[in-house]
């Protein structure tokens, strides 16, 4: 059985992940530091929060896609 990491790092799951954290990510981005971005009031803070937006829900992603390729034998 392939590895799970070796799994995670296929150009299908990486794309995949990528455009549903690209989406997602601007979404919540949007709604938890649009005031923030819209104020001007970019701090390191502010930043880090935006960059965490966008990883939690790529690592949401990989980790259900890795999941359910498993899950399928593949």
């Amino acid at each position: 059985m392939t590895s799970w990491l070796a799994i995670a790092q296929r150009k299908d799951i990486v794309t995949r992940a990528a455009i549903v954290s690209a989406i997602v990510g601007t979404l919540l981005v949007a709604i938890n530091q649009g005031d923030a971005l819209l104020q001007g009031m970019i701090t390191p803070a502010v930043v880090a929060k935006i960059v965490l937006t966008y990883c939690v829900p790529y690592a949401v992603s990989t980790y259900a896609s890795v999941e359910a390729m498993r899950s399928a034998g593949k």
